[in-house]
Order: C-alpha cells, then structure tokens, then sequence
C-alpha cells in the first residue's frame, strides 16, 4: 500500500511513518520545513495548505497528522482538513485524521462531551473545542473516505508500545484497569491497522492502552 503522511514531522506522525514502514508500506512523508522522516520512502516539503490534488491521487490512503496549539492557529484543525477532503472528493483514498479524546462522548444519548464536562483542564478546552469543530465539519462530508482517529485521555508520547489496543467509538471508555490511556506508538498501530483492513469510513473511532 501506498500512504501519505501530512505534517509528518510531528511525533504521532512520525510514529505512523516508522509503524507503516515497519509492516511494508511504501510512505511518503509532507512536511512544512525540510526535516528527516524515519521510515518514510519520500519526504516532500510542502505546507499542508499549499498540497494540490495531484499530489495526494497515487496514494491509497492519507494520515492528517496536522496540530495547532496558539488560539491564532486553531481553527486550522478545520481548515487543513476540509482542504485534504476538498482534494481527495470524489475519490476511494481513505483520510485518516488524528483526533483528541476531548470531543467523546460521557453518555450514551451523545449529548455531552469530555471538554465540556466541569472536570476538564481549563488549559486544554480551546484545542479540544477546535478539534470537536473539525470533527462536525468532518462529520457533513459524505464524498470523502474520512476516518477520525481519537486517542484516550491520557495520550503519552514516550509510552511503550505494547503491540495491542482496544477499539472503541464515540463514547469515552476506560480499560479494565479504570484508565484512559494509550501510548504514541500503540495509537500509531491503530492508526495502520485502520488503513490495512479496517472499515470505519465516515465515522469516528478511539483507541485506548489494553
């Protein structure tokens, strides 16, 4: 299979990139300012915003890895994504979004979401708001292969990787050991597991430590 990998310089990115290549795929990684990309086959040094549908059409699937944290440059959670589903309409690549777990839902009616919950980090609200807006926008796109990838709470960039996750959905879940938690690595498994074989396609799936 043929991937793309967008912003892959970040560190979910490049986890998706290694895990990828890892398991035979053939990566191309975009990034903003030229940077070194471990396993990717490619790198390309283009902004996301600047990327052209010709770019992405020989890929049987496209990571969006893209992430903003200054309250100038959240809304482009939405734009960049509504960019990629804009070049990719029409056609059976898969989008794969890396989400947060502040848009899951606390109730089964889908009415509440963590970020909006009286617990929730005060600090963290503005990027999870601006990640439950590109979530709604994905959610109106029903000529793109979209997939919106959550991880669980507590998401940990030097977690070991385990080799094993559990899928979950909309709702906010914990493990068996009460915890909402899941490593860069496993989460980057997930994320590859889903394009080999998985069907999820305009839904939102979340992924957390088994």
């Amino acid at each position: 299979m043929k991937i793309a990998v967008v912003a892959a310089s970040g560190r979910v990115a490049r986890k998706v990139v290694a895990e990828a290549a890892a398991r035979g795929f053939e990566v191309t990684a975009f990034v903003r300012r030229a940077a070194e990309v471990d396993g990717a086959a490619k790198v390309i040094v283009k902004d996301i915003l600047a990327l052209e549908k010709s770019d992405l059409e020989n890929f049987d699937a496209v990571v969006d890895g893209f992430g903003a944290w200054t309250p100038e440059t959240l809304p482009l959670h939405t734009t960049t994504s509504q960019h990629l589903c804009d070049l990719l309409s029409g056609t059976n690549v898969r989008l794969l979004i890396v989400g947060g777990a502040g848009s899951l839902y606390v109730d089964k009616e889908h009415t509440i979401q963590v970020f909006k919950t009286p617990d929730f980090p005060a600090e963290y609200f503005p990027t999870a708001q601006a990640q439950a807006n590109e979530l709604d926008e994905l959610r109106k796109r029903d000529d793109v292969k979209w997939t919106f990838v959550s991880p669980a709470a507590d998401f940990q960039a030097d977690g070991a990787r385990t080799g094993k996750y559990i899928l979950a959905g909309e709702e906010f879940t914990l493990n068996a050991a009460g915890e909402s938690v899941i490593s860069y690595a496993d989460y980057a498994l997930a994320i590859v597991d889903e394009i080999a074989g998985g069907e999820h396609i305009q839904q939102r799936i979340s992924v957390l430590k088994a």
